[in-house]
């Protein structure tokens, strides 16, 4: 019996403790602890944090300033005095006395009768742009303060005189460059501060009389270059302390009056008469310092129409070799 025992016992031991499963035995005996440890926690925290972080800081500082600085200022001044002249002609005579009554003739092209300026404390023309025509008489005169014409630019003609006369501080008449003919006299007398007369260089007809007088400061003519031929009545060039010579009357050939030339102390020739050919009217040359006698000598003999009469005197004296024919 016990070595029955043992020898089962040996078998179950060979048998690794395998549970019987022959039919209809005892299933009692195994316990079949299959616990199956499988211990596979699966602990798969999956801590896949993946929180992103990107914070996508694209400042993208595009600060194109665009810094074109085109600041076109176009200082296009736009000085074309485009002016506005609706008024057409000022009917009858008009004065200006102060500088407000310069702005009466604003707009107006022309003044039918006589336009007197004679204002001490006027100091702009600039409000008479639009005339163009004087119908008469156009005076200038007793202007203390006035040192130039502009203004005037537009005026072509003057239908009778034109006198500028005792304007202390005018020193051009610039202001005048369009003036072509004045149809009676022009005088220029008095104007202690006036150099020359280019302003002038447009007129080519003076009707009447000529006559440039006591203008201190006054050293040439040639302002008047552009009048040729023949001047209707009387030519006067009298007592200009610093004219040297007649330059700008060089064109005028015949006087229809009298030829007078006194008084200018600085006056060394009489060259620029040089095409005068007629004196309609009586000669008087005297009173010129430096003005030899045989300047006059010499023009007494090229004028083919003798004067009415001839004063000559006080001039330099001096021998002419040989001595003109009609040398007084």
């Amino acid at each position: 019996m016990r070595y029955l025992l043992l020898m089962m016992l040996a078998t179950v031991l060979a048998c690794g403790g395998c549970s019987k499963s022959s039919s209809g035995g005892d299933e009692s005996g195994t316990t079949d602890s299959d616990t199956d440890s499988d211990s596979d926690s699966d602990s798969d925290a999956d801590t896949d944090t993946d929180s992103d972080t990107d914070t996508d800081t694209d400042t993208d500082t595009d600060t194109d300033t665009d810094t074109d600085t085109d600041t076109d200022t176009d200082t296009d001044t736009d000085t074309d005095t485009d002016t506005d002249c609706p008024n057409g002609e000022y009917g009858g005579d008009i004065t200006i006395d102060t500088q407000s009554d310069v702005a009466t003739l604003v707009g107006y092209t022309s003044v039918w009768e006589n336009l007197h300026i004679n204002c001490p404390l006027c100091t702009d023309l600039s409000e008479l742009i639009c005339l163009t025509s004087v119908g008469i008489e156009l005076w200038i005169s007793y202007n203390d303060a006035l040192t130039n014409l502009v203004g005037l630019s537009n005026i072509t003609s003057v239908g009778l005189d034109l006198n500028i006369a005792y304007n202390d501080a005018l020193t051009s008449l610039d202001g005048l460059t369009g003036l072509t003919s004045v149809g009676g006299e022009l005088n220029i007398i008095g104007n202690d501060a006036l150099t020359n007369l280019d302003g002038l260089t447009g007129l080519t007809s003076v009707g009447v009389e000529l006559q440039i007088a006591v203008n201190a400061a006054l050293t040439n003519l040639n302002g008047l270059s552009g009048i040729t031929g023949s001047v209707g009545a009387d030519l006067n060039i009298a007592a200009n302390a610093t004219l040297t010579n007649l330059g700008g009357l060089n064109g005028i050939t015949s006087l229809g009056g009298n030829l007078d030339i006194w008084g200018n102390t600085a006056l060394t020739n009489l060259d620029e008469l040089g095409a005068l050919t007629s004196v309609g009217g009586d000669l008087s040359i005297w009173g010129n310092a430096v003005l030899p006698d045989c300047e006059v000598c010499d023009l007494l003999d090229q004028l083919t129409t003798a004067p009415t009469s001839i004063s000559v005197h006080d001039n330099l004296d001096d021998s002419c070799t040989p001595v003109p024919a009609n040398c007084p």
